[in-house]
């Protein structure tokens, strides 16, 4: 990863452009294998009030990545240790951000835990089980969304 790349947890400054990033990334990457549903599904989670409110009161864990001061990538944690969104600018992708993002979430879990959850869109399934994820059901659908449930239970190195 760039050294001029770091990490930081979010401000609320940093909200709606890690939401757009997340949002755009989404476009490109994976609404094709969704559908209407899907899309809908999660335009509203990233665009939820209530979300953003949890995020303001602490509970719900967002961390950035940024170069210079744009955001180019977004990851954050719901219910301790479950990975809610991971997306990373394209131009960025392959350069170690997603690894970094997820090692520094994993390092916010508490002292001597590792485990980690997600539910990895079917884009995303070589990516997590590249860095140490395994498959942990098999794949679902809820709200229009396909995900595969996976685990680490490993350091994730940067």
């Amino acid at each position: 990863m760039d050294k001029n790349i770091a990490i930081s947890n979010a401000t609320i400054s940093d909200w709606e452009p890690a939401m757009e990033l997340s949002w755009k990334t989404f476009l490109k990457f994976e609404a094709s294998e969704y559908g209407k549903e899907g899309t809908d599904s999660f335009l509203e989670f990233v665009s939820s009030e209530k979300l953003f409110e949890m995020f303001q009161n602490g509970d719900y864990k967002v961390i950035v990545a940024k170069d210079q001061n744009d955001i180019i990538g977004v990851a954050s944690l719901r219910s301790k240790n479950h990975i809610s969104l991971l997306f990373v600018d394209e131009r960025y992708h392959r350069t170690g951000v997603g690894k970094a993002l997820l090692s520094t979430l994993q390092d916010s879990l508490p002292k001597g835990e590792t485990e980690m959850t997600v539910n990895a869109a079917p884009f995303a399934v070589g990516f997590y089980e590249k860095i140490g994820f395994v498959k942990s059901d098999e794949l679902k659908k809820a709200d229009g969304i396909v995900f595969q449930p996976m685990v680490v239970n490993k350091k994730i190195e940067r």
